[in-house]
């Protein structure tokens, strides 16, 4: 396909996409409800599907030389399904933003203003090698009244090719547009930059994935962006902090699942508790296959078997995304928040402490999406917090921060109400 050829194909899909919009717009929220636990029972009644089509996605990434992670990542099973087909269901249950009054009041001269929560209209979803973001992105986006474009990239290709016919075949089923639901995946990578561009028919871009992902998707993208996380996320182990929690809070961290935005991707540790603690936390991170690196004296106080690779400046900025971490042992609870400041890219933050003034410091000193006391940075999640299935953690600051669910996905508008009013 020529260049144009693919800028013609995603704005048509686009313009159908803001058509289809505008019927969702005045859906009920008993409507969009139906069609949502419908997709549920549809991902459930054709997981045998779904699979094949996850196995040869499979099959091409490990001919590629995919890492373990990002395989994990991709990998759908019977298990996954249900949970995401549960996961749908729970967004249908969540109540409907759509409609929600903001705050309102009434003038001295009697007009009388609300301000309201009202669907995007046409939301782009840009993403890497996750098909559970395919019907993330989707369910979120249908509960909160927008249209959405899918590009999933290729390494997914087959499953998100089924996972969207299964939900716009549920879409037509329910009376609504098809079009509310479509992917671009067909069109490459040309497919996303269009997407990027067509300002005017698409209301919001949303990229999840990588740091290269999300900084092209940021830089050349003429449609307002919401920024999403990259996780180089930090536990930091205070002086007075409970060991044994500390403990199970690294390891969960980093290991729960290493391929995630979430997970830990350094330790610090206050310097008066490392002898006693370094030793046993570089044990269990060894033993669950986590390769370390770390500084002099991480090195110096690590058991007998345990390597520790000299760490770089590289490596305490690095989103390993994988089995590996970075661990620095630090002289106070000041160097630890200077080190964030300098490597934290804003998504989550831990610290294990039980210093209520050591707790307060931090928070106050710590600049991100989530902050974590003692537990685990694997929580800043839509679904742990309670929000349903997220479509992303968002870094900056400007509209959504943190997991974004339904609410996010929403704009306002003012109604003002009068009764013959006129300026004088």
């Amino acid at each position: 396909m020529t260049d144009q050829t693919v800028v013609s194909g995603v704005e048509d899909l686009a313009r159908r996409a803001k058509v289809a919009s505008r019927d969702l717009r005045n859906a009920t929220s008993s409507a969009k409800d139906a069609l949502l636990n419908g997709i549920a029972d549809a991902l459930e009644s054709h997981t045998d599907a779904i699979i094949a089509g996850n196995e040869a996605d499979m099959a091409h990434g490990r001919d590629a030389g995919m890492s373990a992670s990002l395989l994990d990542r991709l990998s759908l099973t019977k298990d996954r399904i249900s949970a995401i087909a549960q996961a749908t269901r729970h967004v249908a249950g969540l109540p409907d933003p759509v409609g929600e009054v903001v705050r309102g009041s009434t003038l001295p001269n009697g007009l009388v203003l609300r301000q309201v929560r009202v669907p995007m209209g046409v939301i782009g979803m840009i993403y890497e090698a996750r098909p559970n973001v395919t019907i993330d992105a989707a369910s979120l986006a249908l509960k909160a009244g927008s249209a959405v474009i899918l590009r999933g990239g290729r390494a997914a290709e087959e499953t998100n090719a089924v996972l969207v016919k299964v939900m716009r075949d549920v879409v037509v089923e329910k009376g609504l547009n098809p079009d509310l639901v479509q992917t671009i995946d067909s069109f490459g990578r040309e497919g996303s930059v269009a997407l990027m561009r067509a300002r005017g028919l698409v209301d919001l871009v949303i990229p999840r994935g990588g740091a290269g992902l999300i900084q092209t998707v940021v830089r050349e993208s003429l449609v307002p962006v919401i920024e999403t996380g990259v996780g180089n996320c930090h536990v930091y182990v205070d002086r007075a902090a409970d060991l044994d929690k500390a403990l199970a809070i690294a390891i969960n961290a980093k290991t729960h699942r290493p391929g995630v935005c979430n997970a830990a991707e350094s330790l610090l540790v206050h310097e008066e508790v490392a002898t006693g603690f370094m030793p046993r936390v570089l044990r269990a991170l060894a033993d669950r296959g986590v390769t370390i690196h770390g500084c002099g004296t991480s090195a110096t106080l690590a058991p007998d078997g345990v390597d520790v690779i000299p760490a770089t400046d590289e490596d305490w900025a690095t989103e390993y995304l994988d089995l590996e971490i970075a661990v620095k042992v630090v002289p106070s609870e000041e160097s630890a928040i200077d080190h964030i400041r300098a490597y934290s890219t804003g998504h989550t933050e831990a610290i294990v402490s039980q210093d209520l003034a050591a707790i307060r410091r931090f928070t106050a000193g710590v600049d991100c999406a989530a902050i974590m006391i003692n537990a685990s940075t694997r929580f800043t999640d839509g679904g742990e917090l309670g929000l349903g299935a997220e479509i992303g953690i968002s870094t900056q600051k400007l509209h959504a921060r943190g997991p974004m669910g339904l609410t996010e996905l929403t704009t306002t508008t003012w109604i003002v109400e009068g009764d013959g009013h006129v300026r004088n």
